[in-house]
């Protein structure tokens, strides 16, 4: 499958998807589908890494699996386990055969339980692989990703080796928590995000929320910017700039006054901390 014919039809396929891709975006896009290598996203939370991932999938029509990363994570839920209680119950059945002849029957597709990496790897239909803060997992859990980021195959020892049998679109994102082994950044190409310019956050709020006017759009921008610009526990998102727009549509305002600001400071802070700092700092 060829994923995009060129950088300016990635532009165009996010677009029409609802994703605004810069240059840099597309151009990298373009490439991870070309070259067919892992697409490694790293930037501040709120920039739309994992957003990326999924309009790549909405444009291209390809399925999305997704490997949520948490501290803990470990094969049995990122590659493959073996579903035991049926395998016990197998061999309850075949009690009078011999190990030989049991191990045979238990360890086959039958028993076997994918988890979001083996999966995305043994599909034939075109897929996208999110593999999503992988910031947050364990230093050892990266062993397990490197033989699927570079020869997109599994090794399972009862079974041998499942190599893809069409490679699919891999995303890593990162919001750089920790820093990642050199083995793994080796095997991506890198794509930094940050938080856009105060003009294409402003296209970004209109193309999503499109009864918002033109003024409204570039004071919610505006504001935003400023509360980025305050040292706050969680700065404000894009997703959270576009709630506001919403927001503001919704409560039928037209103008973002102090005072508004103030009532509906919730919709893009979330921390109470953060509104103390938020309302001094800006003078609300």
């Amino acid at each position: 499958m060829t994923w995009f014919a060129s950088p300016d039809d990635v532009t165009r396929a996010l677009g029409e998807v609802g994703y605004l891709a810069d240059a840099a975006t597309s151009t990298t896009v373009f490439l991870a589908g070309a070259l067919e290598k892992p697409l490694l996203i790293e930037g501040p939370a709120g920039v739309g890494k994992t957003e990326l991932a999924k309009a790549v999938s909405r444009a291209t029509g390809a399925d999305l699996i997704r490997l949520q990363c948490y501290e803990g994570l470990d094969e049995a839920r990122a590659l493959y386990e073996w579903n035991y209680k049926k395998q016990l119950l197998r061999i309850q059945a075949t009690s009078g055969a011999s190990w030989a002849e049991t191990h045979d029957e238990i360890f086959t597709e039958e028993f076997l339980l994918r988890r979001p990496l083996l999966t995305a790897i043994s599909r034939s239909e075109p897929t996208v692989l999110l593999i999503d803060e992988v910031d947050k997992t364990d230093v050892e859990v990266e062993g397990l990703l490197l033989e699927v980021l570079s020869d997109f195959q599994v090794t399972i020892p009862e079974l041998g080796t499942v190599s893809a049998v069409r490679r699919p679109f891999v995303v890593l994102t990162s919001n750089a928590a920790r820093e990642l082994s050199e083995a793994v950044k080796r095997r991506c190409l890198y794509l930094h995000l940050d938080y856009p310019t105060a003009e294409r956050e402003t296209a970004i709020v209109r193309s999503q929320v499109p009864e918002v006017e033109a003024t409204l759009a570039g004071q919610v921008v505006d504001y935003v910017a400023k509360l980025r610009a305050v040292e706050l526990k969680k700065a404000p998102s894009i997703a959270e700039t576009i709630d506001w727009a919403h927001t503001l549509v919704a409560l039928e305002i037209g103008s973002l006054e102090p005072s508004v600001v103030r009532e509906t400071l919730g919709v893009v802070l979330k921390h109470a901390s953060d509104h103390v700092r938020a309302i001094r700092e800006l003078r609300l």
